[in-house]
């Protein structure tokens, strides 16, 4: 080998040499954006379960209380049925009982007090279905994030062993893409609908 391909060889090596870490430092922020979208991923699906349960178990007190007012409504219209046909003497207490029992029906309908009526459990009941959807969007978001720093991780690899630099740009576009799902799912999660 001459003196002059020498030289060459030695340039191509140190040109390879720092297509190699510019590659390397690609790689590396692939892979701080790929932490990035999987923190961000995790904690959206643990809110959109917590999200869901909480709606269920609302959704579950709103039943029960919905039941309980249809049984002191039921026992109210019974009282005014037995109203009609009691003496004179048991009127007062049957009255009584008929008008605290159409008072705990209002107040199981509506408790703006303890926020245990079924309107206001209805009005949480549905915010906690709102949120969870929001959480559902954001994790979809992520995870597509994700999907695509970790092809963009295995294409630049591959740029290291192959010497394909296409693939380097591919996986740079992936970064970009990666970035893009990453803002709609931190800031605008409903603006793309993937489900």
């Amino acid at each position: 080998m001459s003196a002059h391909e020498s030289m060459e060889h030695a340039e191509h090596a140190e040109h390879a040499s720092g297509s190699n870490k510019k590659i390397a430092l690609l790689i590396a922020v692939l892979a701080l954006f790929l932490a990035i979208s999987e923190t961000l991923g995790k904690g959206a699906q643990t809110e959109s379960i917590s999200k869901n349960v909480e709606a269920a178990n609302l959704w579950a007190f709103f039943q029960a209380k919905s039941i309980r007012r249809t049984v002191v409504i039921t026992a109210a219209e019974q009282g005014k049925l037995a109203l009609a046909g009691a003496d004179e003497a048991q009127k007062p207490a049957v009255q009584k009982q008929v008008d605290d029992w159409t008072k705990t029906a209002q107040r199981y309908r509506s408790e703006p007090e303890t926020g245990e009526g079924t309107e206001q459990l209805a009005e949480k009941a549905k915010h906690a279905e709102h949120e969870r959807d929001e959480a559902t969007a954001k994790y979809h978001h992520f995870e597509l994030a994700s999907a695509a720093f970790q092809i963009g991780i295995v294409l630049a690899s591959a740029t290291i062993i192959t010497g394909m630099f296409a693939l380097a740009y591919v996986a740079g576009i992936l970064t970009l893409a990666g970035l893009l799902m990453t803002s709609l799912g931190l800031w605008w999660p409903h603006l793309v609908h993937l489900h």
